[in-house]
């Protein structure tokens, strides 16, 4: 019997499929080598929990969001079990996302995500990225206020 290559993957590889598969809008492949029990958080959006899914309504919203989205990798730096990923997301708002009315506004943003890679497949993924700079990014002046731009 052979060992699928999520479970014989560096950490560091691991991440990296997840991401390629992100980058590809693929969900499914990127979901592919997360634990189904994975510990989730996204700061930013409040979300918190555990499992795959959770995770997967969290990229699903991303990418329904903004069609044309562009995930550049710009730095991943791994320490042991623990991954720690730099990227900038990008796109055009197609659809509401994280609170805000589509506005068809081009948006750019940093993130951190910090994966931990347990046997080849991710454990925990936690997310960072400024709220209030999305927000000024999709011309929301408050959470319930849409600028006029």
């Amino acid at each position: 019997m052979t060992s699928s290559p999520a479970l014989t993957a560096a950490p560091t590889q691991t991440v990296q499929a997840f991401l390629d598969a992100l980058a590809r809008r693929d969900v499914e492949a990127a979901i592919a080598v997360v634990d189904p029990q994975a510990s989730v958080t996204v700061h930013p959006l409040g979300v918190a929990g555990t499992g795959a899914g959770l995770l997967r309504n969290v990229l699903d919203d991303l990418v329904r969001a903004f069609p044309d989205l562009l995930i550049s990798v710009g730095r991943v730096i791994t320490t042991g079990d623990v991954v720690t990923a730099l990227f900038k997301v990008e796109g055009t708002q197609g659809t509401d996302y994280a609170g805000a009315m589509n506005q068809e506004k081009h948006l750019d943003i940093d993130q951190a995500w910090r994966f931990v890679v347990t046997d080849g497949a991710i454990t925990q993924v936690t997310a960072y990225w400024c709220q209030q700079q999305l927000y000024r990014r999709l011309a929301v002046k408050r959470f319930d206020e849409i600028a006029i731009a």
